[in-house]
C-alpha cells in the first residue's frame, strides 16, 4: 500500500502575515527580543524578515535534527546569553518540538530566550510563545511545504 501524502504549500504571502501575527503577539506581550534566531535552515529566512519588520539583529544558530549528520553549533546562541541579551527562536514550524527542545535543553532554559514558529503544530509537546498559524496534524495529516523549499512551484 501507498501512502498519499497530502502537501500544504505555504506561500510567501502566508509567510508574511504570520510574521506580522508574530509581531503583534510580541507588542502585546510587552516583549521584545535583542536578538532574532532563526534556526538554519527553515527559520533563518523568516528570522531575517522578521529581523528587517523590527529592527533587530538577525543571528543564524545550526540545529539540523532531521539528518543526524551534522553538527550543531549554538555557539551564537551561548554569547547571546551571556551578554544578558533577549532572544528570540525562530523556525518555520514547530512539528514535533524535536528542534526547540533541543535548543532549550542546552540552553538550560534561559529565561531570556522565547520561541517562535510561523506554524505551529497543535500536538507538539513543544509550546512556542508566538506563532503565525496554527495546524492538527493530528486531525489533518500534512507536509508544509515552505517557498524556500520547492521555489519553482
Amino acid at each position: 500500500m501507498i501512502e498519499t501524502i497530502n502537501k500544504l504549500y505555504f506561500t510567501n504571502l502566508q509567510m508574511r502575515n504570520a510574521l506580522i501575527q508574530i509581531e503583534d503577539k510580541l507588542v502585546h506581550s510587552g516583549w521584545m527580543p535583542d536578538v532574532i534566531m532563526g534556526v538554519n535552515r527553515g527559520g533563518v529566512i523568516p528570522g531575517v524578515y522578521l529581523s528587517h519588520r523590527i529592527n533587530r539583529p538577525h543571528v543564524p544558530v545550526d540545529v539540523r535534527l532531521r539528518d543526524h549528520t551534522s553538527s550543531h553549533n549554538l555557539d551564537p546562541l551561548y554569547k547571546a546569553i551571556d551578554k544578558n541579551q533577549k532572544i528570540l527562536i525562530i523556525d518555520d514550524i514547530n512539528d514535533t518540538g524535536a528542534t526547540f527542545k533541543h535548543i532549550k535543553f542546552n540552553c538550560d532554559s534561559n529565561n531570556n530566550v522565547r520561541y517562535a514558529s510561523i506554524i505551529n503544530n497543535k500536538p507538539s509537546p513543544f509550546k512556542v510563545d508566538y506563532w503565525g498559524y496554527e495546524i492538527d496534524k493530528d486531525q489533518n495529516p500534512q507536509w508544509v511545504v515552505f517557498p524556500w523549499e520547492e521555489w519553482d512551484k
